[in-house]
């Protein structure tokens, strides 16, 4: 079986091809991402309207580039899967009624897919074709077992969730407040660093001491659950304090007043505590729940302070995703479509699918 993914809940426009690859495993033979991010770092985040014209400007191009690489045409396809919800209306639109038009004009099966539940399925590719568009990728030659622990962490979430088993997952908990993704582009901001603000923090960082400053950790009534809105505000009263400022000071004026080392300890101990506190209760739910396999997916999982905190700390060693695939992508999409129509779950209709931005967990 040939699956065809498309992406388009944000700012990534991406298309992907996997293939059954014997014993329900997954082979990648392509993945196809165009970024807008270049278009939003100038308004220091993602501009909806902006995202949106690029997805209607280059979504054709990258699904035919899916096809090609994957030496795949329209015969080949056996199905289509495509991101429902969530994510940004006008991203999820040009995705849902591309999707929709194709499976109709190539009479194609079509899978909707919740973005957020997807990022895990990322985990589940195991083999890649010899492509030299994939030589770079590492996929671990085994997937997760059931039942598994999954935290899924990126700019628009942040929840932990167990899977029993293919679409049966109780969530645990999630954040109260900011996406831990959300919360390292807004202290990018108040440190003056580029967007997006976790590759940013993450390198700033390397040059920052992660104890220079000990902010605090939210206390929730549900171990599970996180907030990192008080840890944000706790980066930008520090900054106002190393700035010799009281609380009135503009935060966009910080960049200028900061010094390049103590932007460097900020990041970093922002860093420590936001990954702490991940681990935290990744490492309580895995002694409550025992389960199987961890996976920790989303952008936020490329980062490798969190990865090698979690790795030393949680057991069984968590999965982490190729870091092409925690950042949105079709692969991922293309996957959990693969599982659907496997389970034997009805396709989705393609006169009547609709997009859904607030489409739940």
């Amino acid at each position: 079986m040939l699956v065809l993914g498309i992406e388009t809940s944000c700012d990534e426009t991406a298309a992907a091809v996997v293939e059954s690859a014997g014993q329900r495993r997954l082979r990648l033979l392509s993945n196809v991402v165009a970024s807008s991010v270049d278009l939003h770092a100038a308004c220091g985040g993602v501009v909806p309207e902006i995202a949106a014209r690029s997805h209607i400007e280059v979504v054709l191009p990258v699904i035919d580039e899916a096809l090609k690489t994957a030496k795949a045409d329209w015969d080949d396809i056996d199905t289509i899967a495509v991101t429902q919800g969530p994510g940004l209306l006008g991203s999820l639109l040009v995705g849902v009624l591309t999707a929709r038009t194709l499976a109709i004009a190539k009479d194609k099966p079509l899978y909707a897919v919740n973005h957020v539940e997807a990022h895990v399925y990322a985990s589940f590719l195991t083999e890649k074709a010899d492509s030299k568009q994939l030589t770079d990728y590492s996929l671990s030659s085994e997937k997760p077992e059931f039942p598994i622990l999954a935290l899924i962490v990126s700019g628009g979430h942040t929840l932990l969730a167990l899977f029993k088993d293919h679409f049966d997952y109780a969530l645990l908990g999630q954040t109260k407040d900011d996406a831990v993704g959300e919360a390292f582009d807004k202290v990018a901001k108040i440190l003056g660093l580029p967007y997006p603000g976790g590759p940013s923090v993450a390198q700033a960082s390397q040059k920052g001491d992660p104890t220079s400053v000990k902010f605090p950790k939210a206390k929730l009534d549900n171990s599970f659950d996180f907030s990192f809105s008080g840890l944000k505000t706790a980066v930008l009263r520090e900054a106002q304090r190393m700035a010799g400022k009281d609380y009135t000071f503009p935060s966009h004026k910080l960049p200028k007043a900061l010094s390049a080392s103590r932007k460097a300890d900020l990041a970093a101990s922002f860093q420590h505590i936001a990954a702490e506190t991940l681990v935290d209760a990744l490492a309580k739910a895995t002694d409550e729940y025992k389960p199987k396999s961890v996976v920790i997916a989303g952008g936020v999982a490329a980062n490798q302070y969190l990865r090698k905190l979690a790795s030393k700390r949680v057991r069984p060693t968590p999965f982490y995703p190729d870091i092409a695939l925690c950042t949105d992508n079709a692969a991922m999409i293309a996957t959990l479509g693969y599982y659907r129509a496997k389970a034997g779950i009805k396709p989705n209709d393609p006169y009547k699918l609709a997009a859904d931005p607030a489409l739940s967990f």
